[in-house]
């Protein structure tokens, strides 16, 4: 199963987190799960939120660059070894890994998200395999 991710492009600038952040929480948008990157000059914001089309809307009416993309959330269970076992299936079937960070959801185990090359297919092999997938209504 895939979920919708939003991603906002910023400026690498003082307060310009504090500007997204404040725009959503005046849309009363809910923010489930967030991580930045970044570079000199720009941060990524990727967030899971209860209303991705919502949030994209607000932001782009207020002039930020955002929009919604698919990815994987996974349930790695709490052992040794099992993020490696997930990637190790990915990577088994040629498909690259691009990105991954931790899902802030209650739950058994670690909810993680994964971006692939063929989020569809590395989401069918993992099922397949008996890896919990998280559909949008489950986040």
């Amino acid at each position: 199963m895939l979920i919708k991710q939003l991603t906002v492009f910023m400026e690498n600038r003082e307060g310009r987190l504090d500007e997204v952040l404040k725009t959503l929480a005046n849309g009363n948008i809910d923010i489930l799960s967030v991580s930045i990157a970044d570079t000199t000059d720009y941060g990524v914001l990727r967030a899971i939120t209860r209303d991705p089309d919502k949030a994209k809307q607000i932001l782009t009416d207020a002039s930020f660059t955002a929009r919604l993309n698919d990815i994987i959330a996974v349930v790695v269970p709490d052992a040794v070894g099992s993020l490696a076992k997930v990637v190790a299936m990915i990577h088994a079937a040629g498909i690259n890994i691009k990105y991954v960070y931790g899902l802030s959801i209650d739950g058994d185990g670690a909810p993680i998200a994964i971006k692939t090359d063929d989020d569809a297919k590395a989401a069918a092999i993992l099922e397949a395999a008996g890896v919990k997938t998280l559909s949008d209504s489950e986040i």
